[in-house]
């Protein structure tokens, strides 16, 4: 069922713009009459000409628009200067909206065009159906989705001139929630390693649960991959590293380590270098962001160590395969914790608590209730400790001087830090980050 509108004006061909206001009275004539749903959300997409006034524009087409009463409630007209703008603005009101399922209508030859957009600025969440802007009064084209084409029938030339128009507006706009924030420890060198753990401050993604700087997206959120990566690039400017040279675990929730430079397993939830200049991350929504630093061989490391992955022993392959690749000593490996839920707020099922009883008791908090707390951070250190690594390199949220503490809940901070355990499926992430330097 279609949820809402998009009837694409941007960009009429010449012989169709003097027709302009008939195309939008039958386009939303059939919209009222045909619809599934009472009165869908409406948006008609202009084009805002350079010095032009956007009040003159519309009133150009109120002519078109009188009489839709139904429709004209639910009904915006979004004038930008490029396609990217004026499709971002209105995903940004599907979103208000919780909406994902949309009918766009449009000429024929802007339907290539729009689909390397949509692909670009939505995910999978959202569902899309494409239809003739000529042919808008059968009634039954509003029912019936029309497939998508496979395969790009775009030039690649104009495909990279739609990215680069999409990246350039989201690089203009305004950073949401404050400055971009990143945590560093004064464990690990900073004339060897470039590190830090990011916070939710300083990037563009606007959805709530998301907001603002989420570093991770899939085809179940709402956040595309094109907003991440301008996430990214804000981050790597402000800590100095190169967003084109970032290499990021690829979650499986297990214990297998990436070694960069080798064959690149297809998950990972470890991942180490001795390469300079190259900038390795594991995130974290709850989960450990766990850093790895040899000032003496020179090599780091990053893990994603969640819940099974510590009790898989994800840190301890992390630190094994920096002693097997690189000639480290365990004993000069420093290790640092980063923001991750706390013992404080999280709880796992009994036959789970069952695992980080055995590793230490002191992991888990009312151990006879069906769902005790448990502390994956106690654990992890135990574990760190248990392989070699002293106790004195490893930094967490047991630190002397909190000043110095970077390990603080998720959960319990919802303006520094995203939560999955907290906000549910819709989550954001933040990550920890580490390099050599030149």
């Amino acid at each position: 069922m279609v949820e809402a509108v998009l009837i694409d004006l941007f960009s009429l061909p010449a012989n169709l713009q003097s027709n302009i206001q008939g195309l939008l009275h039958n386009t939303l004539e059939t919209i009222e009459k045909c619809s599934s749903i009472p009165a869908p959300f409406v948006y008609i997409m202009c084009c805002q000409r350079q010095g032009s006034k956007r009040n003159g524009e519309q009133e150009s087409l109120l002519p078109a628009l009188r009489g839709f009463q139904n429709v004209k409630k639910r009904l915006e007209v979004v004038h930008a200067l490029t396609t990217a703008a004026a499709l971002y603005t209105i995903k940004q009101r599907l979103d208000e909206k919780d909406l994902s399922t949309i009918k766009i209508i449009l000429p024929t030859i802007r339907k290539d065009l729009m689909k390397v957009y949509t692909d670009h600025l939505f995910t999978a969440v959202y569902q899309f159906e494409f239809e003739d802007l000529q042919v808008a009064s059968d009634c039954k084209n509003l029912q019936i989705a029309e497939p998508r084409s496979e395969g790009q029938t775009l030039p690649t030339q104009d495909v990279m001139l739609i990215r680069s128009e999409i990246q350039m507006y989201l690089e203009s706009l305004p950073s949401l929630k404050g400055e971009l924030t990143i945590l560093r420890s004064s464990l690990i060198p900073d004339d060897i390693f470039l590190h830090g753990f990011t916070t939710r401050t300083g990037g563009i993604s606007y959805i709530p649960t998301l907001s603002s700087c989420n570093l991770f997206s899939s085809s179940k959120r709402r956040d595309p991959q094109v907003v991440v990566k301008e996430n990214l690039r804000r981050l790597a400017d402000a800590a100095g590293f190169n967003p084109e040279t970032f290499h990021r675990v690829k979650i499986d929730h297990a214990n297998a380590v990436c070694i960069l430079g080798k064959t690149e397993p297809d998950r990972y939830d470890g991942i180490v270098t001795n390469q300079k200049g190259v900038t390795i991350a594991a995130p974290g929504a709850d989960c450990i962001p766990v850093l790895f630093a040899d000032p003496v061989r020179k090599a780091c490391g990053a893990a994603h160590s969640g819940w099974k992955g510590t009790l898989l022993g994800v840190s301890m392959a992390t630190v094994n395969a920096m002693v097997s690749e690189y000639g480290c000593n365990v004993e000069d490996i420093l290790v640092v914790l980063g923001p991750s839920v706390g013992p404080c707020c999280y709880k796992l099922p009994h036959e789970s608590a069952k695992e980080f009883h055995r590793i230490d008791p002191k992991c888990v908090r009312l151990f006879d209730s069906p769902n005790p707390y448990i502390d994956i951070r106690r654990a992890t250190r135990v574990l760190l400790e248990s392989g070699g690594i002293l106790p004195e390199n490893i930094q967490d949220d047991s630190v002397t001087d909190q000043n110095q503490n970077i390990t603080f809940c998720t959960a319990c901070h919802p303006d520094k830090f995203y939560s999955h355990f907290r906000d549910g499926t819709n989550f954001g992430t933040q990550i920890g980050f580490i390099s050599i330097k030149d």
